[in-house]
């Protein structure tokens, strides 16, 4: 029986492992923090609970397969709810769009607040967004992409679905209204691209949330995490938690092992959901042999996330709500391009208690509000300009949707792109590993497998196909499918 060591325990360290105790192999996963989830942690604080990261879950037979592949289910584990609607877009202009659930509802919401010119083009735009979905996940998001010419065979199609685009060119193409634009090309920021340069491929997700819904976990998006470790523990796997890997160890062109601070841990293969770039700097020592990986790679943005509780009940606030700066363009471009310290950040609130009443803990409203910042090469000091941003986002928040927000909290904490780079140990604290454009998409993203070294696997945002719940859950497809390659089954 083949002996695989996982590094980390995001959800795409946890479902490779899932997937590879299923074909019998010997798995053990090793992590950082006393606790698993990285991203997906939950953060406790003063006796409140938060989900740490992903809280908007879609395609959830994701998650199901990993449980199915043991003969187990789901729904035994965890709950998921659906979230009704999606999404409230609250722009500047002070104008509101409930998007999401039904979509009957939606385009008549487009039509009532905009026209019914708007209503059809969103039609069209919803058409063109299932034509990339077919293509792009359904056919190609479990493909390992090993060569230059597994990406060529696929051109003609990526040319007429006009890849060369951004999501925003795709979306303004189809529609006129700028805040309708800005709110239907919002979804790249949640994989970690700018919607001004992420290829249009990424306009997928759009058809993907029809397709499926969106849903929340019932207790918080831990309680996947927390039902993951149980299904693992009881199907066999070693896991070793406060257990950081410090070195991968190679002999003879091969992996034979890795050191932990906790001591050596002999093994056949390594797979790391740990940060590509960190890893073959830290872990490794050398730089990855892929030609793709010899340019300047682009990270994503960070983030800053404000967690609070609230005595106030915002009965009226919706589970996501994502508001938006008066800038646009130019804010995306101070984070981006410029990585400049923003004081007019556009914000995403996230409150559970919506659709989740056992999130209204000690009879109080519990939130995270989430800000894209520049990651850490914009070298801004956050012990200096954490509780001013913290500030920014609080006042924001009291004039545009929470009245009296200050003097009704009563917990809060935050986190900034530090987080990311010393707890998470991203490359410069980035959110969400390398950026989603075209020249670092597919073949061009870190190998799903090592080509320097037999027995090195990768899985995870940075991977193949990239970020958000889906495509992390759909890098583990990948890399399995590779280590069958190599391994067999072992059952």
């Amino acid at each position: 029986m083949k002996k695989v060591i996982i590094i980390g325990s995001g959800f795409g360290g946890l479902s490779i492992t899932s997937r590879l105790r299923s074909k019998g192999f010997d798995v053990t996963l090793i992590e950082k923090h006393g606790d698993l989830g990285g991203r997906a942690r939950t953060f406790l604080h003063n006796d409140y609970k938060y989900d740490a990261g992903p809280t908007v879950i879609t395609a959830p037979y994701l998650i199901d397969e990993l449980f199915s592949i043991h003969s187990e289910k789901l729904s035994d584990y965890v709950n998921l709810l659906p979230v009704k609607p999606w999404y409230r877009f609250l722009f500047e202009n002070g104008e509101y769009l409930d998007y999401g659930d039904k979509l009957s509802t939606t385009v008549r919401e487009i039509k009532s607040k905009y026209s019914y010119k708007d209503a059809r083009s969103y039609i069209k735009l919803l058409k063109h967004s299932k034509r990339i979905f077919n293509k792009a996940f359904l056919e190609l998001s479990d493909e390992p992409f090993e060569s230059l010419g597994s990406m060529v065979k696929h051109l003609p199609e990526l040319i007429r679905i006009r890849f060369d685009r951004s999501v925003y060119q795709a979306v303004e193409k189809h529609m006129g209204n700028k805040n309708l634009n800005q709110a239907l090309s919002m979804h790249p920021l949640l994989v970690g691209g700018n919607p001004y340069s992420t290829t249009s491929i990424y306009l997928l997700i759009q058809y993907l949330e029809w397709k499926w819904g969106v849903f929340y976990a019932e207790g918080g998006t831990g309680k996947i995490v927390d039902a993951l470790e149980k299904l693992l523990l009881k199907k066999g796997v070693e896991i070793k938690k406060n257990t950081e890997a410090h070195k991968i160890i190679v002999s003879k062109n091969k992996v034979i092992g890795v050191e932990t601070n906790k001591g050596l841990i002999d093994c056949d293969a390594v797979v790391c959901n740990s940060d590509p770039t960190y890893t073959y700097k830290n872990l490794l020592g050398y730089k990855p042999n892929k030609i793709s990986n010899n340019f300047n790679l682009k990270h994503s943005m960070s983030l800053f996330v404000l967690y609070f509780s609230t005595k106030k009940i915002y009965k009226d606030v919706k589970h996501h709500t994502i508001i938006f700066s008066k800038r646009h363009y130019e804010l995306l471009n101070d984070i981006f391009n410029k990585k400049i310290f923003v004081n007019d950040p556009s914000l995403y609130l996230h409150r559970p208690g919506a659709t989740d009443p056992s999130m209204i803990q000690n009879n109080n409203d519990t939130f995270y509000v989430l800000a894209p910042v520049p990651n850490n090469l914009s070298n801004i000091n956050w012990d200096d300009r954490g509780d001013e941003l913290s500030s920014i986002i609080i006042d924001t928040l009291q004039e545009k949707i929470m009245p009296e927000l200050s003097q009704n909290i009563v917990d809060s904490f935050y986190i900034t792109p530090d987080y990311f780079e010393n707890e998470l140990n991203t490359y410069a604290g980035s959110g969400f590993g390398i950026q989603p454009i075209f020249t670092q998409s597919a073949y061009f993203r870190y190998g799903n497998k090592a080509k320097e070294t037999k027995g090195l696997y990768f899985v995870g945002a940075s991977t193949h196909p990239g970020a958000g719940v889906p495509g992390v859950l759909s890098t583990s497809k990948v890399t399995e499918k590779l280590i069958l390659r190599d391994y067999g089954d072992n059952k």
